[in-house]
């Protein structure tokens, strides 16, 4: 455990924050489109399109801000493609959301030629007035970036959208029981098409702040798995937003925690700690794949299937 007394617990925690906003950016969006009753699996290909459609904006405009707009419309358009063909053309949504993935990783080794190792326009820090001066909780919660904040906000909305408005209350009939909403006269295909496309705009931002903030510079798979690690904090959380912050902060922390081990030279393997994430993902995605596992965490019952409107 030598060096472990350098580690400030103050930074540690505040960096946990900015390791975890990606992940939670993503998996609230993915956690809507699943409460919508729909499958994507292609949250790292709308992640790693986000990533770099920000970055060339941001560096092109100069504007961090401009560049997590562009990101949000890059990974939206991406969602949407996925939406058309399992939506209207019937594909498998696991089958087509690999494909996603696939497809993004092309993408952006594409679209990020000439950008990598080019500095990002800086985004600069948001302390909040008087919070951020308050001893221990002020550097560790109020002196972030916007789009930190912007996470939190967001997933008290997705929570108050959910469980509080009719519009929720749609969405989530729409997730439980297609044919039942259909035949109340809820547009299932239109709804589910809104809540792609929110999950891909929300994916889009979460890749960007990787290339604009986190990094801030492009290289080649940026997102190092972390879509994959959204999908499985959104199956652990229950599909619940309060949950999902825990588990976004804990696989955040982790990261984080492994490389304050690694500078410290500590005795524990940090090997360990690199691969449990993803360890914790593939029994994830295991798990949302049985039935036994989607029955007993209280997933959508019309998850991943597909929609035939009776004509």
């Amino acid at each position: 455990m030598s060096g472990l007394g350098g580690i400030s617990p103050i930074l540690l925690l505040a960096s946990i924050m900015v390791a975890a906003t990606p992940i939670l950016l993503a998996a609230l969006g993915e956690l809507v489109v699943e409460r919508a009753g729909v499958l994507n699996l292609g949250v790292e290909g709308m992640m790693i399109t986000g990533a770099v459609a920000g970055f060339v904006i941001a560096v092109t405009t100069g504007s961090p801000l401009v560049g997590f707009a562009g990101a949000a419309v890059g990974g939206a358009v991406l969602a949407l493609l996925f939406g058309v063909l399992t939506l209207f053309l019937l594909s498998n949504q696991v089958a087509t959301g690999l494909a996603l993935t696939l497809f993004g990783l092309g993408l952006a080794a594409l679209m990020g030629q000439g950008y990598i190792g080019v500095l990002a326009p800086e985004t600069r820090k948001l302390p909040l007035p008087l919070l951020s001066d308050i001893p221990w909780a002020g550097p560790i919660l109020f002196r972030h970036d916007p789009v930190v904040y912007f996470s939190v906000l967001m997933c008290v909305a997705v929570w108050f959208f959910l469980n509080r408005t009719r519009g929720g209350l749609i969405l989530r009939a729409v997730g439980e029981n297609h044919e039942a909403a259909h035949a109340l006269g809820y547009k299932v295909v239109r709804i589910r098409l809104l809540a792609i496309m929110f999950g891909g705009a929300m994916a889009g931002i979460g890749g960007a702040y990787l290339s604009l903030v986190r990094v801030p510079t492009y290289t080649e798979g940026v997102t190092a798995g972390q879509g994959w690690i959204a999908l499985a904090i959104v199956v652990f959380a229950s599909w619940r937003p309060g949950r999902l912050l825990l588990g976004a902060y804990l696989f955040g922390g982790i990261g984080v925690l492994q490389l304050n081990l690694q500078v410290a030279n500590a005795a524990i393997p940090v090997e360990f700690l690199t691969m449990a994430p993803y360890l914790v993902t593939i029994l994830a995605l295991v798990l949302l794949s049985s039935g036994r596992g989607r029955a007993s965490s209280r997933a959508p019952g019309a998850l991943g299937q597909s929609f035939h409107a009776a004509h």
